[in-house]
């Protein structure tokens, strides 16, 4: 469903709740007018749930709200980012690339591109201790998912000669005020060579360029879990960690009973940091034996 020349999409099935389709890359620019849409409208959701932009966070909108994290990374210049924002340790790994032979640039989203981001995607079923949700994609289903905001994307590439061993797609909101890595990932084998940190650098090289003035990085940490590698890359590359104000607004009864309850909130929030560990620790041992 359209609100406001957007899409809206809905999760949950006992408390529905509304959300921006593609949040963080685009806003809607009236909430409030959004909101009384979504009371007049069908849709039949419980709540309705919304941040600011970064530039935009101490704007308040009267509405109850909980605190989200983001990793943002506050771009100047890329030799202040360089010299001043990332550690030691960031530093050095941001080098190997360009002394292995790897080299960094912008490319256009085209058949190449996409035949060098599926082998990278089908190169292992498992990333990281979890299945890897995009293994075994089509060609075309690839094509969909790479083509969203074709007029605010960038899409940078690393290459081993003329392999695609890495690659990362940057997404601008509407005003080019804040930029989003909606992806980014590098082929295993390669990783003694860096491509990720210097993706990266790019990414904070073209934002430079282009004077957006806030790169983000999906979230700092997620529900109880507030330390793990990515977490540890993303602060040693200069991200910090911004706490946004997630309204929540009910739509319906239950959407306030839910509110009251804080159950607007994801499961995840409500589990121990012990035995989310513990979780993640057989799970990645799940995935070990099975593959």
């Amino acid at each position: 469903m359209e609100v406001c020349g957007r899409e809206i999409k809905i999760r949950g099935r006992i408390i529905r709740t509304a959300y921006l389709d593609g949040e963080g890359f685009q806003f809607i620019e009236d909430p409030i007018s959004a909101v009384q849409a979504l009371r007049r409208s069908e849709l039949k959701a419980d709540l309705y749930t919304f941040i600011p932009r970064l530039a935009e966070i101490s704007r308040g909108y009267g509405y109850p709200m909980v605190h989200d994290n983001f990793a943002v990374l506050p771009v100047s210049t890329f030799e202040h980012w360089w010299n001043q924002q990332i550690g030691f340790k960031a530093l050095n790994k941001a080098k190997p690339a360009e002394k292995k032979g790897v080299v960094i640039r912008e490319v256009p989203l085209d058949d190449a591109l996409l035949h060098g981001i599926h082998a990278i995607y089908n190169e292992s079923p498992i990333r990281q201790g979890r299945r890897f949700p995009h293994y075994g994609k089509s060609l075309d289903a690839l094509r969909r998912m790479k083509s969203t905001f074709p007029d605010r994307s960038i899409f940078i590439g690393a290459y081993l000669r003329d392999t695609l061993i890495g690659f990362a797609k940057l997404v601008a909101d509407e005003q080019w005020g804040q930029g989003g890595l909606m992806h980014i990932l590098s082929m295993i084998q390669h990783r003694d060579k860096a491509p990720t940190n210097a993706l990266l650098a790019q990414a904070v090289r073209c934002c430079a360029e282009r004077q957006i003035k806030y790169l983000w990085y999906a979230n700092f940490s997620y529900g109880r879990r507030h330390s793990d590698s990515l977490a540890e890359f993303k602060l040693r590359s200069g991200f910090q960690k911004f706490d946004l104000p997630r309204y929540c607004v009910p739509l319906t009864a239950v959407g306030r009973v839910a509110l009251r309850l804080g159950l607007q909130r994801g499961v995840f929030d409500w589990v121990p940091a012990p035995l989310a560990v513990t979780y993640r620790r057989l799970r990645r041992v799940a995935l070990i034996w099975s593959a």
